[in-house]
């Protein structure tokens, strides 16, 4: 998928996940939590702000790393365990909460941008790329469940557990990685099929 210079897509993506972002923290359920929830999507939103001057990436891939932007946010606000998403538990017979499954499995998407960097600079070929792209994102996932645990143990009490999120689940942390790798192996799909490394130099 090209990257086109005059598409309006990544300001419309800009100003949703935006909002999304602030209505998220007015009135959260555990002011903590969402604190907590929302660094780390700083710590990707604000670096794509400011170097979309410089490098811009195909709308595929703006539109990939806005779905984990907005599903996180959301579940900043309600903390994961307590989004309002009981009709899909109903519709599979589950009576847990799995809207952090579908959060986990959009953080594998980054795959794809990630894929989408290296080949487009000429770091690596694309099937290269592909595997640190989704290498990327396990070893990630991997980390970010070792930091909700230290989170739980330091926060303790309620807060603790709704950061952790894992609903009483002893497998949580690995049918979280599972959800991500998932995701990552997704993307890759679209990313072979959809080939931005054929962008232009130029546009890199």
């Amino acid at each position: 998928m090209p990257v086109n210079s005059t598409s309006r897509l990544p300001l419309v993506l800009a100003i949703f996940v935006s909002s999304t972002i602030i209505w998220s923290g007015i009135n959260p359920a555990f002011q903590e939590v969402w604190i907590a929830e929302i660094i780390p999507i700083l710590l990707i939103f604000i670096p794509l702000l400011t170097t979309y001057k410089w490098f811009r990436f195909s709308n595929a891939a703006y539109m990939f790393m806005a779905c984990w932007l907005i599903l996180h946010s959301i579940g900043a606000h309600y903390t994961f365990a307590n989004v309002p998403f009981d009709w899909f538990g109903d519709l599979i017979g589950s009576e847990r909460n799995h809207f952090d499954r579908f959060a986990h499995f959009s953080i594998g998407f980054y795959a794809y941008p990630v894929a989408e960097y290296l080949s487009r600079k000429g770091h690596c070929n694309p099937f290269l790329a592909g595997m640190f792209g989704l290498l990327t994102i396990m070893g990630v996932a991997a980390a970010y469940e070792i930091i909700e645990w230290w989170y739980a143990v330091l926060a303790g009490g309620e807060a603790g557990i709704e950061f952790l999120g894992s609903q009483g689940d002893i497998w949580d942390a690995q049918k979280d990685m599972l959800a991500d790798t998932l995701g990552a192996l997704f993307s890759l799909g679209v990313f072979f099929y959809t080939k931005p490394y054929r962008t232009e130099a130029s546009q890199a």
